[in-house]
């Protein structure tokens, strides 16, 4: 009796020894856990697919910054995919193999190296916007935007290339036991991954947006005191700051849900010791690291009217038209 207990405990109980052990979790919470990680991963996937068709589909959204918006999509709508791979781990057992376990997390790596980079790419493009608008259209273009955005993927694809380079050439090497899914890094190789996918980014973007920030406040201060010139350009003018001003606050909330959501992953990371609340901390925070994924759209949803537009057109199936990407969304 006592051996089949102890076999049922097991990953794969053919290897006995050599067979990781499942962690000890009621039947209700794994329950629980699977139908909350499943509907987070359809609503992302959904959510962000919806982004990606309406951004691509109609060119009157084909700016600077809705390419930036394009790029979050993308990698939001991979990690809804790659979620699919941790409800497979919530009995605490890999079964698909060493090769598909180092697959997915040198994925996994790539893709939230790639969001940050966008992250930072999106700072800048509201920083320019904000601090120097006369020239956003010049130092900001389409081709540019383009340009750092391939870079940003295949910096991303490169780096996580050189931090996983022992786990690549020898999938399964640092795994411990039949039933784990685990990389392993150099210390160097961890504390780059750490500095340049987080410490730096997130303080590039909170120092930006701080500086965007008080230059927003300065401005808005200044035409509430009617300091801009009422004439057709100053008004023009006026208009224009406005509508940056704005746009500089939708992305503000979509830049702090990401330090939010992200930040605590990490600090759990920076601090983690074998502790209870460790081992508790780490189900929320890894939660809350996907659920970011999924909060993006919802904010389109409130703060872009363009993305509601979008949405009733692709529902009604009218995007299939001719000329439908030609309509007037904005």
């Amino acid at each position: 009796m006592m051996e089949a207990l102890e076999e049922n405990e097991l990953c794969f109980p053919e290897l006995l020894n050599a067979s990781c052990k499942k962690p000890k979790r009621l039947h209700v919470d794994a329950m629980l856990t699977y139908i909350i990680l499943s509907f987070i991963t359809l609503l992302t996937t959904t959510l962000n697919l919806l982004v990606i068709i309406s951004i691509s589909h109609f060119k009157q959204l084909h700016t600077p910054t809705n390419l930036l918006l394009l790029s979050l999509a993308v990698s939001d709508f991979f990690v809804g995919l790659l979620m699919f791979f941790q409800i497979v781990l919530i009995d605490g057992c890999w079964f698909l193999g060493d090769m598909m376990c180092t697959l997915y997390l040198y994925l996994a790596y790539i893709i939230t190296s790639s969001s940050v980079g966008t992250m930072v790419l999106i700072s800048v493009d509201r920083y320019v916007a904000i601090c120097d608008p006369l020239h956003y259209s010049i130092k900001v273009t389409q081709k540019r935007v383009q340009v750092c955005i391939c870079l940003c993927w295949i910096c991303s694809v490169l780096f996580q290339s050189l931090v996983l380079k022992d786990n690549l050439e020898k999938p399964g090497r640092y795994i411990s036991c039949s039933g784990e899914c685990v990389v392993v890094s150099t210390y160097i190789a961890g504390l780059a991954d750490l500095v340049l996918t987080f410490i730096g980014p997130v303080t590039v973007i909170i120092v930006l947006y701080l500086r965007v920030f008080v230059v927003a406040v300065s401005q808005a201060r200044a035409m509430r005191s009617h300091t801009v010139a009422v004439t057709f350009q100053g008004s023009v003018t006026v208009t224009v700051q406005k509508s940056e001003l704005k746009a500089a606050r939708n992305l503000g909330v979509v830049v702090a849900a990401f330090l939010i959501c992200t930040c605590p992953y990490y600090f759990v990371i920076l601090t983690a010791q074998d502790t209870f609340f460790n081992a508790l901390s780490a189900a929320f925070v890894i939660s809350l690291f996907y659920f970011n994924s999924c909060l993006n759209p919802i904010i389109y949803v409130f703060f872009y009217p363009w993305f509601k537009k979008c949405l009733k057109l692709i529902v009604t199936l009218q995007i299939l038209q001719p000329d439908s990407s030609e309509a007037n969304i904005l």
